[in-house]
C-alpha cells in the first residue's frame, strides 16, 4: 500500500477520482477530492468529494441517502488519479440514474460484451429518446397494461418449454421473459440495484449445522 503523501494533487489541491461500481465494474461518476475529503472518505468508508462549483466538501448521500460505501481506493502509476470502487445505496447521478455516463458518443466495431446494466441503459435511452420502429418503444407507448400482458405471456411460454424438458427453448423463453420484465422495471422506475438489494436482504446464511451423531 502507498502513502497518501505520495499522491500528486494539482495546483488547486485536487485529484480526480473515478468512482466504479464494485459489483458491475460500471463507471459511476468522475469527481474530485482534496486532502481533506480523501481523509474523510478513508475515515468514514464513504465517498466524500470537493465540489468545484459550490467550493465545499460534499459527502455523497448526505442529503439524498445515496451513500457510496468504499471497497478500495487505488492510485494510478503517476499517483495523480484515483479509482474508487464502491457499493452504492442508490443512484450515483443527480439525475437519478445509476451512472453519470449514459449518453453514447461513439460505438466502435468491436462490440461490447452483454451485461444487464447495458441493456437497462438502452431501455432507459429508448424511453427518454424514442426510436421509430422500435419494439421497446411500442411497449412503452402502449403502457403498463400491455407490458404486463407480455410478461404474463412470456411466463407461460417458460412454463410450457420447461414442462416439455426442452432446455434450448426454455433458455430462449427465459431470455424473452427477462427482457419484458426489465421493460416493466424501466416503466415503473425500478433499478437493477433495487432488485439486488431485495435479493441480498433474503440471503440469510443458516448457521444451524446438523450434527451427525458419532457412533
Amino acid at each position: 500500500m502507498i502513502d497518501v503523501n505520495e499522491l500528486k494533487f494539482d495546483e488547486k489541491g485536487l485529484i480526480p477520482a473515478i468512482v466504479v461500481d464494485a459489483e458491475s465494474d460500471k463507471v459511476l461518476t468522475l469527481a474530485y477530492m482534496n486532502r481533506e475529503s480523501l481523509k474523510i472518505s478513508m475515515e468514514k468508508g464513504l465517498t466524500c468529494f470537493w465540489s468545484r462549483s459550490r467550493r465545499e466538501l460534499w459527502l455523497k448521500g448526505e442529503t439524498s441517502g445515496n451513500y457510496q460505501h468504499i471497497v478500495s481506493i487505488t492510485a494510478d502509476c503517476d499517483r495523480d488519479a484515483l479509482v474508487v470502487r464502491v457499493r452504492k445505496d442508490g443512484p450515483a447521478c443527480h439525475m437519478g440514474t445509476d451512472s453519470c455516463f449514459n449518453d453514447t458518443l461513439y460505438i466502435g466495431e468491436t462490440p461490447d460484451g452483454f451485461h444487464y446494466e447495458g441493456l437497462m441503459g438502452l431501455l432507459r435511452e429508448r424511453r427518454e429518446h424514442p426510436k421509430e420502429g422500435s419494439y421497446t418503444n411500442y411497449l412503452f407507448d402502449k403502457g403498463v397494461d400491455k407490458i404486463l400482458k407480455k410478461v404474463g405471456e412470456e411466463s407461460t411460454e417458460v412454463i410450457i418449454a420447461g414442462k416439455a424438458g426442452d432446455r434450448r427453448e426454455t433458455v430462449y423463453e427465459i431470455a424473452d421473459l427477462a427482457y419484458h420484465v426489465m421493460v416493466l422495471m424501466c416503466e415503473m422506475g425500478i433499478s437493477l440495484d433495487d432488485v439486488k438489494t431485495e435479493l441480498a436482504s433474503r440471503h440469510v446464511i443458516d448457521k444451524k449445522v446438523k450434527q451427525e451423531k458419532m457412533v
